[in-house]
């Protein structure tokens, strides 16, 4: 799913208005009315009491809308207007004057000034929030922060319109108590890039993009700088297999790393390349893990390091399709110095984690050796050692696709709602849960973006797919394990559910969600 930009939204807007030879009064009767009907659906006319407050820009026009609706089909509504200035758009005026048609008690109007004692909420109530839109650029004076604090102290439901009122779509916020923290968000025709931010995610617990229909054509033809990726999007990179392929079909990854006590994250990532569905894999390690790698994961070859504890030599006589390096790898010199000269001979993609990224941190001219789109996996604090330190996630956006750019390096910023960065684009995914935040969980991905590379995915789309297929994965372990006992290893164990989702229709999934319930 695209994720437009503000100016991209109001473009989609003026061109549709355009196109379609309607007034932006009409679309903003689409919004509202669009609004209205996921409420009506829910709710079915129950009698809890709705709170509705509109600003008096366009986000105010589209709750007006809604209000006046709600109101045709006998909903217990009360309709404020939050009255800060006077500067009204046109649309807002008109949508003003059609809710006097339908009601006796015309709007309230809030001057943003004196107590609260017009507004009456209850825990039970409703409130909806269509305050501010995606044009606001500057905090909300004192009073209107202190409605906001009024509705979360109330412990209502709270809905907003579009986006949480006092929250920006391209910087970030200076005082979350000057932001709606909503319970959900109805955001049109696209989810913002703010929703998926770990500093501005919090200020709504859910979302749901509703079709306004803006103009298809535009929306097909735009390109956008953010994509959201779903199993939509990762169904189409999927690589069927013929019938008469062979193990040499689906490529060799050669694993990379380990240490003296570190050489179970090999371990990991050599099993996820496998499960990933590589042809072969090859493990390279120190002496000292080579016994626990041959018996606990015997599909794997195996190759030891002249040295017993650490790698100090990265040399084999073997052709891999991909080489995965870095996790337990440790970063003594002479680790240092094996991957110097192994960068320097390399002509094989790369995928690059943990103590590979440390060494590249501390040693940033090796950084120029790495083959285009090598995959950078790291971690936060990782990150900043190679990008350096952020002011805020726009901040550290921006910071990572200059670093994405210099070198050609596709990077994986790991977290909730990973981002996988190349150049100027993002794509955020939207599978994984909190139960992966246990070890081993980041050799796992390495080992299966490795093995993706190895079966002939481009290195974009086996980042982009192999972050949705390990998140998926856990989402899938999570049912039998719960957050705090999911472990790294469940992960590749569910790997091929993740694979056999793709292809399910939305009837199976309904079924087998109603097992698990039954």
């Amino acid at each position: 799913m695209k994720l437009f930009s503000k100016e991209q939204i109001y473009e989609g807007d003026k061109l549709t208005t355009e196109r379609q030879n309607i007034s932006s009064t009409d679309l903003m009767e689409r919004a509202g009315s669009q609004i209205f009907n996921w409420i009506h659906m829910r709710m079915q006319g129950a009698q809890v009491p709705i709170h509705v407050f509109c600003g008096i820009g366009n986000n105010g026009g589209d709750g007006l809308v809604l209000a006046r609706h709600l109101l045709t089909h006998g909903y217990n509504v009360v309709t404020y207007i939050v009255n800060c200035s006077d500067k009204r758009s046109k649309d807002f005026l008109i949508n003003y004057d059609r809710i006097k048609t339908v009601t006796k008690d015309w709007p309230k109007m809030l001057s943003c000034s004196g107590d609260f004692s017009d507004v009456v909420i209850d825990e039970k109530d409703i409130i909806v929030d269509a305050v501010f839109g995606i044009g606001l650029n500057r905090p909300p004076n004192k009073w209107v922060q202190e409605l906001f604090q009024n509705w979360r102290a109330s412990k209502a439901f709270t809905l907003s319109v579009d986006i949480p009122s006092g929250l920006y779509t391209d910087k970030p916020v200076e005082d979350e108590n000057a932001v709606v923290h909503a319970n959900y968000t109805l955001s049109f025709q696209s989810p913002k890039l703010v929703f998926f931010l770990p500093e501005t995610s919090k200020f709504t617990v859910q979302w749901e993009a509703l079709d306004i229909g803006i103009d298809r054509d535009y929306l097909m033809q735009t390109e956008t700088e953010v994509e959201l990726i779903s199993k939509f999007e990762v169904l189409p990179l999927y690589k069927p297999r013929e019938k008469f392929s062979h193990k040499g079909d689906f490529g060799h990854a050669l694993i990379v790393g380990g240490s003296h006590g570190k050489i179970g994250a090999v371990n990991l990532a050599s099993r996820a390349a496998l499960s990933s569905g590589a042809g072969l894999v090859t493990a390279y390690i120190p002496k000292c893990g080579y016994h626990s790698m041959q018996a606990s994961f015997p599909e794997a070859m195996v190759i030891t390091d002249k040295d017993e504890e650490r790698i100090t030599d990265i040399s084999f006589d073997i052709e891999p399709s991909v080489v995965g390096i870095g996790v337990g790898l440790g970063t003594v010199d002479k680790t240092i110095e094996a991957l110097e000269l192994f960068l320097n001979a390399n002509k094989k993609p790369l995928v690059i984690d943990a103590d590979g990224l440390n060494i590249l941190s501390k040693s940033k001219e090796l950084l120029k050796l790495l083959p285009e789109q090598t995959v950078l996996t790291p971690h936060p604090k990782e990150l900043e050692r190679l990008v350096g330190e952020w002011s805020d996630d726009f901040d550290k956006l921006k910071k990572t696709k200059e670093f994405s750019k210099k070198y050609k390096v596709i990077v994986v910023i790991k977290g909730a709602n990973t981002i996988t960065v190349f150049g100027d684009k993002l794509y955020i995914n939207t599978t994984g849960n909190p139960g992966m935040a246990t070890a081993g969980t980041g050799d796992v991905l390495t080992g299966i973006i490795t093995g993706l590379i190895a079966q002939g995915y481009e290195p974009l789309a086996a980042t982009v797919f192999g972050v949705y297929l390990h998140g998926k994965s856990a989402d899938i372990s999570l049912e039998d394990y719960g957050y705090q006992s999911l472990i790294a290893s469940h992960i590749i164990e569910t790997l091929g559910e993740a694979y056999i989702d793709l292809f399910k229709q939305p009837e199976q999934e309904q079924q087998q969600q109603e097992q698990q319930e039954a």
